[in-house]
């Protein structure tokens, strides 16, 4: 059995909690080590369980907490070298930070492999995070500006996908953000729109996923029912139905004690 607790997600901070076998992984810590904290106690998680910290990129509501909760409880922090070169510079991570590059091949934990694969976000080396936990598969893919080939094979036959469905196309076109900013966040390196997030779905499902977490919800430029309604209605137009063939949540903003097993 493996689980997936979305600690935290949106522009505020990100981070989730994936166990498997009495063991876990922190993926980001983009709230303070204090909240962070806080979030695992409430769900029931030991800090003591967490073998590692991976980082899908340098943006403060992915990294706020980092070494703070990293020295603290002396946890490696794997990412790619794009990212711990911009932290570096950044001045985020320190030489009392367990900071690795994650090489290809990945990286072999007590009970989980975890692999990268690159994305494509206006940030130095972004990248997602495939989680093999024996006969369990994870996957995370956030702040993409659109579905390579590359995140579509890391994505494809895992049991659990946690998915980026940022923005309703229509709010931001009329929203109030700058022209600049709508076109950075529609661009290939800003957001996963709703459409493009659900289109990808029943691909995934074909594939074997059965369970799905929307994530990095706007809160401009979105809202978790019409996030959610979107991507229902394509997998439904695809013959598939919900808690048949799937499971489909929204990550809180704040952790709720919702979590999803598979």
């Amino acid at each position: 059995m493996a689980k997936v607790i979305p600690l935290f997600s949106g522009s505020s901070g990100n981070s989730y909690y994936v166990s498997s076998g009495g063991s876990g992984i922190l993926i980001d810590a983009g709230r303070t080590a204090k909240q962070i904290t806080q979030a695992l106690d409430d769900n029931c998680v030991d800090i003591k369980t967490i073998e590692a910290i991976f980082v899908t990129h340098e943006h403060t509501d992915h990294i706020k907490g980092v070494r703070v909760f990293a020295n603290k409880h002396k946890l490696p922090v794997f990412m790619s070298e794009g990212t711990l070169k911009a932290l570096e510079r950044g001045g985020y991570v320190d030489g009392r930070t367990y900071c690795c590059v994650i090489q290809s091949g990945g990286v072999d934990l007590t009970t989980m492999h975890v692999d990268r694969f690159s994305i494509s976000h206006d940030c130095a080396e972004g990248c997602g995070f495939r989680v093999d936990m024996g006969d369990r598969k994870y996957a995370l893919a956030t702040d993409l500006g659109f579905v390579s080939q590359e995140v579509e094979n890391a994505l494809f036959g895992c049991d659990a996908v946690t998915i980026e469905s940022n923005h309703d196309v229509n709010m931001l076109r009329m929203g109030p953000y700058p022209y600049v900013l709508k076109r950075r966040i529609m661009s290939d390196k800003g957001h996963l729109s709703n459409t493009t997030c659900s289109e990808l779905l029943p691909k995934l499902v074909r594939s074997g996923t059965k369970r799905f977490i929307l994530a990095h919800l706007s809160r401009e430029n979105n809202m978790p029912e019409i996030a959610y309604r979107e991507s229902l209605n394509m997998l439904n137009a695809n013959g598939m139905e919900l808690m048949s063939d799937f499971t489909l949540s929204v990550a809180p903003v704040e952790t709720d004690g919702s979590s999803v097993v598979f």
